[in-house]
């Protein structure tokens, strides 16, 4: 991927400076932080539900494994 240097960058942002002009910059700044925060919320959640996900199923092959121990016996 092409590393995006200084120059790149002041000619998109004059390119969205034309585009959007500059009062609408505020709410555009406001709205992609406020994307971004969920985003990273929803992704912390799925994180959290594979943690659960994970734990369950070590408990349950523990289950088996004792399961299958004790039928040896």
């Amino acid at each position: 991927m092409p590393h995006l240097g200084p120059p790149e960058l002041i000619i998109i942002l004059v390119i969205i400076l034309v585009i959007f002009g500059a009062g609408k910059l505020p709410e555009l700044g406001g709205a992609l932080g406020k994307g971004i925060k969920e985003f990273r919320a929803a992704t912390r959640e799925v994180e959290g539900a594979q943690d659960d996900v994970r734990k369950a199923a070590q408990g349950i092959q523990k289950d088996l494994t004792e399961a299958a121990d004790s039928s040896k016996e």
